[in-house]
């Protein structure tokens, strides 16, 4: 007899649905499965026939075979055990014709324990929001992904926490109740800020500055300073006065972060922008993802976020090179054999590290590091990355009065209002186009949307020419300047603005030679 049920999987961000068929003819009892299987799919054959067995839905002794179509796309994960039972269970007699007939647009997802349970899986939710409601009907998934299924559907979800359950559900014995596709509107939380408050870093008014700048326009940040003055305090604040996430963003989010399997069960829909700093020892495949089927990496789990790498020096050089072409591109592409997968990775990049090896150059009084030294040091951040750092600045050391002060500075909340008002702005003038931020904006974009009046363009081309910048700096200038200008509720760039924007491009002359 011959049972199909339909399952899912993931490709990249991209949903590709999976048709599970079953097969139990006479012959010699045994269990193959075909379909261009992972190894954990093809450990699903143990699974599936103990969790039956133990369940009390032991199959009889014959020929099975189960099919994972279409045949040329690789099947990973853990989550077609409970589908393939259900296609079993189909195959040797358990439902009726009207059963059968339900489950051919029913889709069902799952990893088993030996004992039966269904159990957690990745990847819901970016599967649940791609279904095609004349393909599926309803969705069952475990119990714990429920909430993530029903976040994104647009069909009714039921969650399951056996097999059992589930076997009755499908023959009417029980009742289930089904989570509604309105869960994101009536669960949504308020945003909540755990980040560091501005108001508690003493002094630093410059790079405070820089760091409004960056979130507001979401523009890449690098800060070097000598050791305890408050780089990576100001790094982690930043989280705190960063604009709310649009609807698609929160979305986009939560997609990659269920794929990944770091979506919190009673959170399925993401609200703080991420907030990632992978350790300098990080890998290049962690950093930008791979694997022989390849997972997101630090770029993509801090898209829309902020990815912060501190102590930038001690990164390998092969990892640092790595982050130019996601900086660019805004993606990243993974090929493999089994396909290509694309996985989103616009981020902010915000960098903090010491100037030398001892951490005190330029101060000649405390720096003992010789010249090459600094070099060697400075330069494993390469020019062709430090040309894709839209802000730098020097952090200088606090002195004691400052901190001896305890003055309380401005707080996130008051930045946040300024910076949220200088989104509102790119907003209006993006409309229409995909573009949110200025950062977004292309070589031709830049043109359109920042015109400069000549006085401007004559301070441009002089900062160009004594800085030796590339093609690629001078758009990113014209950036800046025009966040800078929406801070200053202006609608054309004004010579200051430039200005501003200039100044965070002489440190380069500074450091890199």
């Amino acid at each position: 007899m011959f049972g199909e049920v339909q399952s899912a999987t993931m490709i990249g961000l991209d949903c590709k649905m999976i048709r599970v068929e079953a097969d139990i003819a006479d012959g010699l009892p045994m269990f193959e499965m075909v379909g261009y299987l992972a190894g954990e799919v093809r450990e699903a054959r143990e699974r599936v026939r103990a969790a039956m067995r133990n369940c009390g839905l032991a199959l009889p002794a014959r020929k099975v075979t189960v099919n994972l179509s279409p045949g040329d796309v690789r099947k990973a994960g853990a989550s077609f055990d409970l589908p393939i039972a259900v296609a079993l269970l189909l195959a040797a007699g358990f439902f009726s014709k009207k059963t059968a007939e339900i489950l051919r647009k029913t889709l069902i997802l799952g990893e088993l324990g030996l004992n039966g349970e269904v159990q957690r899986v990745n990847g819901v939710l970016p599967i649940t929001a791609a279904i095609d409601q004349n393909q599926i009907s309803c969705c069952i998934v475990p119990a714990d992904n429920a909430l993530e299924g029903a976040a994104a559907a647009s069909v009714p979800c039921y969650g399951v926490r056996s097999l059992r359950e589930t076997v009755d559900f499908l023959l009417g014995k029980t009742e289930l109740r089904a989570q509604g596709s309105d869960w994101e509107t009536e669960h949504l939380t308020q945003r909540e800020d755990d980040a560091p408050d501005f108001q508690d870093i003493a002094g630093q008014e410059g790079v405070k500055r820089a760091a409004q700048i960056a979130a507001a326009g979401f523009h890449n940040l690098l800060m070097i300073g000598p050791p305890g003055v408050g780089k990576t305090m100001i790094a982690r604040s930043i989280p705190g006065i960063l604009p709310t996430m649009s609807d698609r963003e929160r979305l986009i989010l939560s997609k990659i972060y269920s794929i990944a399997g770091l979506l919190p069960p009673d959170k399925p829909i993401l609200e703080k922008r991420p907030f990632r700093a992978p350790h300098h020892q990080v890998t290049g495949a962690a950093l930008i993802g791979g694997g022989t089927i390849p997972r997101p990496g630090e770029v993509t789990l801090a898209h829309r976020g902020v990815l912060f790498l501190d102590e930038l020096s001690e990164f390998s050089r092969t990892a640092l090179e790595m982050l130019r072409q996601p900086l660019e591109e805004r993606e990243v592409a993974l090929a493999r054999l089994g396909g290509r997968y694309v996985y989103p990775a616009d981020f902010m990049l915000v960098a903090a590290m010491n100037p030398c090896a001892c951490g005190y150059y330029p101060d000649r009084t405390r720096c003992v590091c010789g010249r090459r030294e600094i070099q060697r040091h400075i330069n494993k951040m390469s020019q062709a990355l430090l040309d894709r750092m839209d802000l730098c600045v020097e952090i200088p050391r606090v002195a004691y009065e400052r901190l001896a002060r305890r003055d309380k500075g401005e707080c996130s909340a008051e930045i946040r209002r300024r910076v949220e008002e200088a989104v509102l702005a790119q907003e209006k003038r993006y409309e229409g186009t995909p573009f949110r931020f200025n950062a977004d904006l292309t070589a031709a974009a830049v043109e359109q949307f920042c015109p400069l009046t000549e006085q401007v363009q004559d301070l441009l081309e002089k900062a160009f020419r004594r800085l030796d910048l590339s093609a690629r700096a001078y758009h990113r200038l014209i950036r800046v300047a025009r966040t800078i200008a929406d801070l200053d509720q202006s609608e054309r760039i004004q010579t200051a603005h430039m200005a501003e924007a200039i100044a965070y491009r002489n440190i380069n002359k500074t450091y890199w030679r």
